[in-house]
């Protein structure tokens, strides 16, 4: 009954926003304010304050306070964010639409085409005329449409329908087979061997404003695809017949769903590098806390991700200050035990149930 009590009071919707609005904004303070150097939280308000509305001079403040909250913590916290989110939203989206808990952002190889993308442009040190030093963000999204584009056309080769046990194997197969290309060019490599295990890891760090202008349209357009078919989700995690019977056109918002979720994750990955357990973890533990009603688990997964992954990134670079970790070992450090222990949980529900 307490169980039952607390569930009811936590799958208030307008309760569940404000936890995970409260948890966004104290995660996105504590990781600008802490660092080598500490801001002050009210110091960290004021100086945004002033650069969004103007109405304090930002002179008034110490210059050098005013240079680490808006040009190396602000983007920083900024871009892992955008990233947790939308690993967490293309995570309960997928989830939903497979019909599987265990299903992630990666399952479709969407992450192995990016990274295809990226190790070849670190491999053979590619650098597109007029873009520069953005030829590995913007090869590894191009290469993670490709792969999503193959998958599709592979599982409506094998299958007319292409159910989702059928998409899930073709994406098993793709991401296998990126995955020795990835081994094969890392044994081939040389000097590039760091820098091409460094990106695989994960990381947010040395990225400013610029990589935020790349991934926020990409994260825009795929997170509004995704809320806008939040109901179809609904039907379809009921299984695709099901929702076939009340109206639902499943092949194309089968086809949508896919496309927006490989737009987010291709996106995140071409600006951070293979980061894992976010889209798994974050969409499951969402589910359990506030229901599986997609209207209010993908705008939850993306608050709940964003500080998340914000968190993460603090630990990465302040556990073994001044030297950072990956933020990939840190989200796995965390994630995996916290699924393990979900997972048994369950386990434990269907036994006793």
């Amino acid at each position: 009954m307490r169980r039952l009590s607390i569930l009811k009071f936590l799958n208030n919707k307008y309760l569940a926003y404000c936890i995970a609005g409260v948890f966004l904004i104290l995660s996105i303070l504590i990781g600008i304010s802490i660092g080598t150097v500490s801001v002050p939280i009210l110091t960290i308000i004021k100086i945004i304050s002033a650069k969004l509305f103007g109405l304090i001079s930002l002179e008034k403040f110490d210059p050098m306070y005013t240079s680490i909250v808006l040009n190396i913590r602000l983007p920083r916290v900024i871009l892992s964010g955008l990233v947790g989110a939308s690993l967490a939203i293309a995570g309960a989206a997928f989830q939903g639409l497979l019909r599987n808990p265990l299903a992630d952002p990666y399952t479709l190889g969407v992450s192995s085409g990016a990274s295809v993308g990226a190790v070849l442009t670190l491999f053979f040190q590619l650098s597109i005329p007029f873009i520069g030093s953005f030829t590995l963000p913007l090869l590894s999204i191009l290469f993670s449409f490709f792969t999503i584009f193959l998958v599709l056309m592979f599982a409506s080769k094998i299958e007319q329908s292409m159910r989702v046990e059928t998409i899930i194997l073709t994406g098993i197969i793709f991401s296998s087979f990126l995955g020795a290309i990835i081994s094969l060019m890392i044994a081939l490599t040389g000097d590039e061997l760091r820098q091409i295990i460094g990106w695989l890891l994960g990381s947010v760090s040395m990225r400013g404003w610029d990589y935020i202008k790349i991934i926020l349209p990409f994260f825009i357009i795929g997170s509004c695809l995704l809320l806008f078919n939040a109901k179809e989700l609904n039907a379809m995690s009921f299984g695709e017949e099901r929702a076939q019977h009340i109206g639902v056109n499943v092949h194309k918002r089968k086809l949508l769903i896919l496309t927006a979720g490989s737009i987010l994750t291709g996106a995140a990955v071409a600006v951070s590098g293979t980061i894992g357990f976010v889209g798994l973890v974050i969409p499951h533990l969402s589910r359990l806390l506030w229901g599986p009603d997609h209207r209010q688990l993908l705008p939850l997964s993306i608050i709940s991700g964003a500080g998340f992954l914000i968190l993460a990134d603090l630990i990465s670079r302040m556990i073994i200050s001044p030297t950072e970790l990956p933020i990939g070992v840190i989200t796995a450090l965390i994630g995996a035990p916290v699924f393990a222990i979900i997972l048994l949980q369950r386990k434990r529900r269907e036994r006793s149930g």
